[in-house]
């Protein structure tokens, strides 16, 4: 148990650290990763919104709990964002 909580201690510690540095902090393969939200954004969507585990696929798996339909709005305007941005980008 104490093995546990020093994890949540080290990792809440981490997430805190990245917070103060502008990051954001996500989950990845290899573990946990603080990055700058400036350079997150800039991936394609479907790749932002697997890296937030928000993508229409993971979110749909959840439909019979009941945050499920939260998740799906913050997907689908995450997408309607993101689309605004490039398009903004690609505007002379």
């Amino acid at each position: 148990m104490r093995k546990i909580l020093n994890i949540m201690s080290e990792l809440k510690d981490k997430i805190l650290e990245e917070y103060k540095n502008g990051n954001i902090v996500i989950a990845t393969h290899e573990g946990i990763k603080g990055t700058k939200l400036s350079e997150f954004i800039k991936q394609p969507i479907d790749g932002m919104l697997y890296d937030l585990n928000r993508n229409e696929t993971v979110v749909l798996t959840f439909i019979d709990e009941p945050k499920w339909i939260n998740d799906y709005a913050v997907c689908q305007v995450i997408r309607a964002l993101k689309a605004k941005i490039d398009e903004l980008e690609r505007t002379p």
